[in-house]
């Protein structure tokens, strides 16, 4: 199966205050298939939230290359990075990040306007993109009238309105309880299957290890373990 992103041998190096160097990542060598839910799993300061970043085009590594679909990425020019996460790919984040002044509708519809696609194919898109998350009912209701999964899923509803390729979400069930936040990997997972998106998210939660197809742990900067759940049958985990 070919990859969706291979990243080879992946660097991230920062300099501190008093000079010094924390290797936050340490050769990363990782393969992501498409159409499956990817977690990348670890405790605060092992490595998950610089990787995803990599992956995502929102920084490039010191050393090391990441292809995405077969396209080294870290080579590219900022405004095709900006292009490629525009078109591509989307980004489901733990703040949710949305305009507190507009409706949920209007939140999905604005993001749309980036895609510069004719306003009755961005209604359209935005409606959708709401009932297959399950706000169909709460379309025109502002984010602080909405409960925080439901804000959750409004984000969600505007990562996969322009039918990116990949969703990276960095820790989206962090801030939500847990039965709320079992519901939105439910939500992941019916994402992959039924829209052919590829989703790579980050969590420190162990709850959600076995509703993903692959689980990569990393501590320290490397990846210590990888467990692969695709054998089983969609959601038999949900109930573990």
């Amino acid at each position: 199966m070919k990859h969706i992103i291979d990243a080879r041998n992946v660097c991230r190096d920062f300099q501190i205050g008093d000079g010094s160097t924390v290797h936050a990542l340490k050769g990363i060598n990782l393969q992501i298939e498409p159409n499956r839910l990817s977690v990348l799993r670890g405790r605060s300061g092992s490595g998950k939230t610089t990787l995803i970043n990599i992956l995502g085009a929102l920084d490039r590594p010191t050393s090391g290359e990441v292809l995405f679909l077969d396209s080294d990425i870290t080579k590219l020019a900022d405004k095709d990075r900006d292009k490629l996460r525009r078109v591509e790919m989307a980004f489901v984040f733990q703040s949710v990040a949305l305009i507190s002044t507009m409706t949920a509708f209007e939140n999905v519809e604005f993001a749309l306007r980036l895609t510069n696609l004719p306003y009755k194919e961005r209604v359209e898109r935005a409606k959708q993109s709401l009932v297959q998350v399950g706000l169909e009912k709460r379309m025109n209701h502002r984010p602080g009238e909405m409960s925080g999964g439901e804000q959750q899923r409004v984000a969600i509803a505007r990562a996969i309105s322009h039918s990116p390729k990949i969703i990276f979400a960095d820790e989206p069930t962090a801030e939500l309880d847990s039965p709320t936040a079992m519901a939105v990997m439910k939500l992941f997972q019916d994402i992959v299957h039924q829209n052919d998106i590829t989703i790579v998210m980050t969590t420190h939660d162990t709850a959600m290890m076995e509703m993903a197809d692959i689980v990569y742990t990393l501590e320290d900067g490397v990846i210590s373990d990888v467990m692969d759940n695709s054998a089983k049958t969609p959601g038999e985990g949900a109930d573990a």
